[in-house]
């Protein structure tokens, strides 16, 4: 069930797993199955990912700061690390599948 149009062919062949895997604009980007070229999420997906992995960092660090002030954040300090790092890698590709467009991937060295 293919419901985004490619940018270069404007055939519907990609599906949301397949947009979420194609990367932002700094990635190499997934090959349309049509027409071959490369394919990536556009420059919001770009600043989406930068930024909800700063955020997520900056929690990273607070937590590692005021652990020891607090208990019950020592006790859990790791946890919570943890699922903010697994967050960095999940929550882009969930919302690259829905929410931007596909462009033409831009990068010179995906064409070697």
């Amino acid at each position: 069930m293919s419901i985004y149009t490619c940018p270069h062919c404007g055939e519907k062949t990609f599906t949301p797993i397949k947009k979420a895997v194609s990367g932002t604009m700094k990635s190499k980007g997934k090959p349309c199955p049509k027409c071959g070229k490369l394919c990536v999420n556009g420059k919001g997906a770009t600043v989406f990912e930068a930024v909800y992995c700063l955020i997520a960092f900056a929690f990273i660090v607070v937590i590692y700061l005021n652990g020891l002030k607090n208990e019950w954040m020592f006790t859990h300090e790791m946890p919570m690390c943890i699922c903010l790092l697994a967050s960095m890698y999940v929550v882009p590709r969930l919302v690259n599948a829905f929410c931007f467009r596909l462009v033409q991937s831009i990068r010179l060295d995906a064409y070697k």
